[in-house]
């Protein structure tokens, strides 16, 4: 019998909560998480047991570890596994959870959208002056430009999403809701404007049509993966 398996995540930003309970729905089946993997999580197989879990998202110097996985320790989380600024805790139910407030709840989801627009905001500025460029160029300068634009927009356009989901978390918590519903009807709105803007709008620029293709298909296709990864993980847990 495997001693370790791979399990998918939903994107901590969209569904923190739904894979932390998820883990614990395996250590019930004794598959204990030893690691983070690409878009997932790897699990090893030990004795039945009830656990919850927790993420914190903090930055941290080698100086500051130490006293950081400490005091967790000392509240009743064990430090599971780090990934950059994203660390997974573990307890006993009945523990005190990490975040109890909403300062708190709200500090954390700050942690993470200030360590992601570092290098995200930048990122996504110059994918936008790429294609800028593209527009207003031509030749083979054109090309070259549309070539680089597709390859950063690949990255750049999840990436922004990811950050607009976790302002939303944010938001959600500080109980903006009127920013939350916005968040939750942007992508249908976008989605809207593109099928228009392909199916009725004549003579759009060739530079402009791939752009909004591309702008479907990071709808599309996350949509898409979701759905498989959310059925492949329910058929996964049959398994088990």
């Amino acid at each position: 019998m495997r001693q370790t398996k791979y399990i998918p995540s939903g994107g901590l930003a969209f569904s923190e909560d739904e894979d932390m309970e998820k883990l614990r729905r395996f250590s019930l089946k004794g598959w204990h998480v030893s690691g983070f993997k690409f878009m997932g999580y790897t699990l090893e197989k030990g004795e039945s047991l009830d656990y919850i879990y927790s993420i914190d998202y903090r930055s941290l110097t080698e100086d500051e570890e130490e006293e950081y996985f400490a005091f967790f320790s000392s509240a009743g989380w064990s430090h599971i596994a780090s990934e950059a600024n994203i660390h997974l805790f573990r307890a006993l139910p009945g523990t005190q959870p990490i975040y109890t407030d909403r300062d708190t709840t709200v500090e954390k989801y700050k942690n993470l959208s200030d360590s992601m627009n570092k290098l995200a905001i930048p990122f996504v500025f110059i994918t936008a002056l790429v294609w800028i460029g593209a527009m207003i160029s031509s030749g083979i300068l054109q090309s070259i430009l549309l070539g680089v634009a597709v390859i950063l927009s690949i990255i750049a356009l999840p990436t922004a999403w990811t950050i607009i989901t976790t302002y939303s978390n944010k938001w959600k918590v500080e109980g903006r809701k009127g920013l939350v519903n916005l968040v939750k009807t942007l992508p249908f709105l976008v989605l809207l404007i593109v099928v228009i803007l392909l199916l009725f709008v004549r003579g759009i620029d060739s530079t402009i049509k791939l752009l909004t293709y591309m702008i479907a298909g990071a709808i599309a296709l996350p949509t898409a993966i979701w759905v498989i990864m959310t059925l492949y993980h329910k058929m996964g847990e049959k398994k088990v």
